[in-house]
């Protein structure tokens, strides 16, 4: 009997872990950013946050693709663990943008509005846009220099600031990572702008 409550436990603790990293949302081509934003309509949303902001569309997307893959569920990885049992999560971040908790709450009261989800492309893009302006604020990166304001995204402003990046290749790696996607994407959109027209982004470029 025991032996078979812990059989059930286990399961059950799996299938909670999976259902909360996986997601079947994902844009088909990924990298493809004319076919993505036709595919799931995030024309529209994506340029009205890069026109709110004044932040490259690109960039926006590059950063929600290094952060989670546009999974619009997703969750830090588990870490650790024993046997069957799920590890802890390194943080509470979540959905498109990877925005912790506490940074949601300050975007919703100074930015976004309390109906803003974590887990809606059109609020994730409101949100990235938002915080590249807060972090030109607070160090004095152009909100569109993709490599500085990753580095800032991922550390914070005040990580940026200590230069707590310094010590990361691996992060220095990441960050030039999201600076080719971003210029990537900007190309990619500029090619179809025209046909995109109807979904708010004419007129960007």
């Amino acid at each position: 009997m025991l032996s078979t409550r812990v059989l059930c436990f286990s399961i059950a603790a799996l299938l909670v872990s999976g259902c909360a990293t996986t997601s079947n949302d994902t844009p088909s081509r990924p990298q493809d950013a004319c076919s993505m934003l036709r595919e799931n309509n995030w024309g529209k949303p994506l340029g009205k946050a890069a026109r709110k902001w004044d932040a490259r569309p690109g960039l926006i997307l590059a950063i929600m693709y290094q952060e989670s893959g546009f999974r619009s569920k997703a969750k830090p990885a588990r870490q650790g663990g024993f046997l069957f049992l799920p590890g802890k999560r390194p943080s509470d971040a979540y959905g498109y943008a990877q925005a912790k908790d506490d940074t949601w709450e300050h975007y919703e009261k100074n930015g976004g509005g309390h109906s803003a989800d974590r887990d809606d492309f059109a609020d994730a893009a409101d949100f990235v846009g938002w915080y590249l302006t807060q972090t030109e604020k607070r160090t004095g990166v152009p909100r569109n220099d993709a490599v500085r304001q990753y580095l800032a995204y991922h550390e914070g402003a005040g990580g940026y600031l200590r230069g707590t990046y310094r010590k990361k290749k691996w992060l220095t790696n990441t960050a030039e990572t999201v600076g080719r996607n971003a210029a990537s994407y900007d190309r990619q959109i500029g090619h179809c702008s025209g046909e995109l027209k109807g979904g708010g982004l004419f007129g960007l470029f």
